[in-house]
């Protein structure tokens, strides 16, 4: 299985508009195959930080729902509000765990 955790810094004052963005990405990916997990939070002592973190059957998965329609989209969507460009989510490796 594949973990991916990253953090976006939306510029201020536009973390929940990054966030309802990601939630709108969250229910396009949900069937997209091998997705176990999409979850979006936020970390109120870091008013401009969103978080997701994600859990794929594989990497492949993963890279593949970036191809499912609408997805590119939000992509484009989220660029403007983001304080920089996103840096590359931590890819961790599953231990274990309840719902896994």
């Amino acid at each position: 299985m594949y973990l991916l955790h990253g953090k976006l810094q939306a510029k201020p004052n536009q973390a929940n508009e990054l966030a309802d963005i990601l939630l709108e990405a969250s229910k396009l990916v949900s069937t997209a195959k091998g997705c176990k997990l999409y979850v979006i939070g936020k970390d109120e002592n870091e008013p401009n930080s969103v978080y997701v973190t994600e859990i794929w059957d594989s990497k492949d998965d993963h890279d593949n729902s970036l191809k499912v329609e609408g997805v590119r989209e939000l992509i484009m969507k989220a660029m403007p509000i983001l304080d920089g460009q996103p840096t590359k989510g931590q890819e961790l490796e599953i231990l274990g765990g309840t719902g896994i």
